[in-house]
């Protein structure tokens, strides 16, 4: 689907693109096949049909999230200096990825793309995106200074930065405000108070039990391919213990840890307080029919929670173990590889982005935390509510160990989340599911790196 933004008065016209060839195609035919190999079997896709003068971007935000968006470009678009912008609109998950691939390897590129951060390493190393360039970033407005540092060593591959920051979306907890105070969860100014240790999240969970006269804690992960890694990535990364995915393995784990882990979560989703069967929509209706106390989400909830009735609080993901840390991801402006791009179109890609970071407080209205952080520092973001009090998130930010099989939507999440489950459903032990992630591991990454 393609929306077109038009400049509403006159503006200069940046040159035209260059034409483009399916040697590219053939050049950068190693590198798709990665991406395809990454992300799954390719489907229908949608084409842009952008003129010379437009500036053409993808991104895979729908719904609510689409709407914000639109107002975004909408805002940036009808300034004096406006951009005159069609936006092509992809569905989320694998399918995005392979054609964000194959139309940066075969000459289809856009001028500007949406990518979750946890996703660079399968594409900036294949060439499948170009760099951005700081020093006229800078002129805009937008500095390296203007981001988390946990977040912003992510941008970079090779000494460049491939990435803009949009936001920051962390892996949270929501709860009821009126049973975390019955449970006394809270602290003086209303929030939820730091809970610091695996036998105060065990305590919190049956107070939460007892406050709301049904579950806990509640937690949606049977048949999901991506919840229970979100959780034992927070966890794992809150023990200081290392986990890297270097190419051709064997993966770098801290066994101890992760069984320490996996025994924490069995023990918290007992099946008693806390239940341990839940998929995703079974968990979020029981939180909003008030049947649990708190629910473990990413912030991208926000809006359905908030048109619940729930008394609805937020936080960051708990400190259980020994350092904070929150699971994250973040969506983030690339350029998409082009041959030869026209000095003035890529200029005004640039400025687009940098426009678009500085647009961010209208898209925390969602749940997500802006990755430029100035608007942070805006009274109207510390008046969002429940929005402000998890924004401490970015700064402890703990995403996909780097590798071009992993991060969002990928296959090492989906074959993390396997063994996981089987634990948490009480079929096997937190070292027999552990052995089994490492085995996982080592499989994907004795398959040969495609764009390297």
């Amino acid at each position: 689907m393609s929306a077109r933004f038009p400049v509403p008065q006159p503006a200069s016209t940046p040159g035209a693109a260059p034409g483009l060839t399916r040697r590219r195609l053939l050049r950068h035919g190693t590198a798709a096949a990665g991406a395809l190999l990454a992300a799954g079997p390719l489907s229908g896709c949608a084409t842009s049909s952008s003129s010379a003068s437009a500036l053409s971007v993808w991104d895979l935000f729908q719904g609510g999230d689409g709407m914000l968006m639109d107002d975004m470009i909408k805002a940036v678009s009808g300034r004096p200096r406006g951009f005159e912008v069609e936006r092509t609109i992809l569905d989320w998950g694998p399918s995005y990825y392979t054609k964000l691939a194959m139309s940066a390897a075969g000459g289809r590129a856009s001028d500007v793309a949406i990518l979750h951060l946890s996703r660079l390493a399968g594409y900036a190393p294949g060439g499948l995106l170009d760099p951005f360039d700081l020093d006229l970033l800078a002129e805009f407005g937008v500095t390296r200074q203007d981001f988390a540092p946990a977040v912003w060593s992510r941008t970079q591959h090779d000494g460049a930065v491939y990435a803009i920051p949009l936001d920051v979306h962390p892996f949270i907890v929501f709860y009821d405000k009126e049973a975390a105070d019955k449970a006394g969860l809270l602290d003086s100014d209303g929030e939820l108070a730091p809970l610091g240790s695996p036998d105060a999240v065990l305590d919190a969970g049956k107070a939460l039990a007892d406050a709301s006269g049904h579950s806990g804690i509640l937690f949606g992960h049977v048949l999901d391919t991506a919840q229970n890694w979100r959780q034992f990535a927070a966890l794992y990364a809150q023990t200081g213990a290392a986990f890297t995915l270097p190419d051709g393995g064997p993966a770098e784990i801290d066994v101890d840890a992760a069984v320490r882990v996996v025994t924490f979560m069995k023990q918290l989703f007992d099946g008693r307080t806390n239940p341990n069967n839940l998929d995703y929509n079974s968990a979020m209706a029981s939180f909003i029919g008030r049947r649990g106390g708190m629910i473990m989400l990413g912030e991208w909830e926000l809006p359905t929670l908030k048109k619940s009735g729930v008394p609805l609080g937020a936080a960051p993901f708990p400190q259980v173990f020994d350092k904070p840390a929150v699971y994250t991801d973040s969506h983030s402006f690339v350029l998409p590889h082009q041959e030869n791009p026209d000095p003035e179109r890529r200029r005004q890609a640039h400025r687009y982005v940098a426009e678009m970071v500085k647009q961010s407080l209208t898209w925390a209205s969602a749940g997500h935390i802006p990755a430029y952080q100035p608007v942070l520092t805006e009274p109207e973001y510390a008046a969002l509510d429940p929005q402000s009090s998890y924004a401490d998130a970015g700064e402890v930010a703990v995403l996909d160990p780097p590798n071009w099989f992993a991060g969002a939507g990928s296959n090492f999440q989906n074959r993390m989340c396997q063994p996981l489950q089987s634990a948490l459903l009480g079929n096997t032990s937190a070292e027999k599911a552990v052995r089994q992630m490492v085995r996982e591991a080592d499989t994907l990454l004795r398959q040969p790196n495609p764009v390297a």
